[in-house]
């Protein structure tokens, strides 16, 4: 097991060193673009070219370019945007990260618990009416945009019934954060997380359904039935944690692309300053080094999160540990 996870560790290593060289040259080493001129922005003085252009090395060799790159990136963490007067970009990242994570975390444990409780519920109860109604009600969930559950629940909680008992509680659109008040920040995300959770509902519940349906008949299912063991701890113990795979699967991709920005109707719709809000603004106003800067610390997120979601495979599945699978 040991081996795996090194294994995995240095693949990981592999995969980011060469996501950085490819968004380098995407930004930096394109043939026939001068990538002084994209960092100063539109009708910069010459003064502000000749500073950018030794700033960043672009008077070197490629090499060293990249190497200054990533290291104001990653180490001294001073990559500057001119676009933005002299904004330092890896600060504005960091501030806009919490809330981000905020609200994908919050989301997340939201649509796991109601997602592996309906899946389970409705494949134990397979064929029955509980169990048309929860993938009905997984499909509804599917089908709704998320832009349109969002304006759906402001309309409701900040307009029209916002005096009334059910959302005099719900606060100004914006984000609250939790060190200045736990409450606050529980009020002024619930929403937007529920409207983030009900899509993965609706799709977990059902991919899980299916996994739990297509694993009953499988060999160690019946030799747990047949050891006398009842149909709820073989559904749990040993139904679930193999279905799980799929499951989990699933969550590290979609956990780390909204933390990259995937977020980003969710974050509009309720005022929130996140990471998808950011490299949006940032694309508006064609700031390449915070657009670089979003972009980079999000491919790190989601490298480092499938990694933890391999990890969880060695746990869930013997076939990985012992390196059959």
């Amino acid at each position: 097991m040991l081996m795996t996870i090194l294994r995995r560790l240095g693949q990981t290593l592999f995969v980011l060193t060469g996501i950085s060289v490819l968004v380098f040259g995407v930004f930096f080493a394109t043939p026939g673009a001068d990538p002084t001129a994209r960092i100063a922005g539109r009708n910069a003085s010459p003064q502000t070219m000749a500073q950018v252009r030794h700033e960043y090395g672009f008077d070197r060799p490629l090499p060293v370019q990249y190497a200054t790159m990533m290291k104001k990136l990653f180490v001294t963490r001073d990559l500057t945007s001119y676009v933005d007067r002299g904004e330092k970009v890896v600060p504005e990242v960091f501030k806009a990260a919490p809330v981000t994570l905020s609200l994908v975390t919050g989301a997340a444990i939201i649509w796991v618990v109601v997602s592996i409780t309906m899946g389970t519920l409705a494949a134990a109860l397979r064929g029955s009416w509980v169990d048309r109604g929860l993938m009905m009600l997984g499909l509804i969930g599917i089908s709704m945009p998320v832009f349109w559950v969002g304006q759906v629940a402001n309309l409701l909680s900040q307009s029209r019934y916002h005096d009334t008992i059910v959302f005099r509680w719900v606060p100004a659109l914006g984000y609250v954060p939790f060190t200045e008040s736990p409450w606050g920040w529980f009020k002024a995300l619930v929403l937007a997380w529920i409207t983030l959770a009900i899509l993965f509902i609706g799709l977990y519940s059902r991919v899980l359904r299916a996994d739990l349906i297509a694993v009953s008949g499988e060999d160690f299912m019946r030799t747990a039935r047949a050891k006398g063991l009842s149909p709820t701890r073989v559904l749990l113990r040993h139904g679930l944690r193999t279905s799980l795979v799929t499951f989990v699967s699933l969550f590290g991709m979609d956990f780390a692309q909204l933390v990259g920005g995937g977020a980003l109707l969710t974050e509009v719709v309720f005022g929130l300053q996140g990471v998808g809000r950011l490299t949006y603004q940032a694309l508006t106003n064609l700031d390449l080094p915070l657009i670089m800067a979003t972009v980079m610390y999000s491919a790190v997120f989601v490298v480092i999160a499938n990694a933890l979601v391999d990890m969880v495979y060695i746990v869930l599945d013997p076939r990985v540990r012992d390196g059959r699978a």
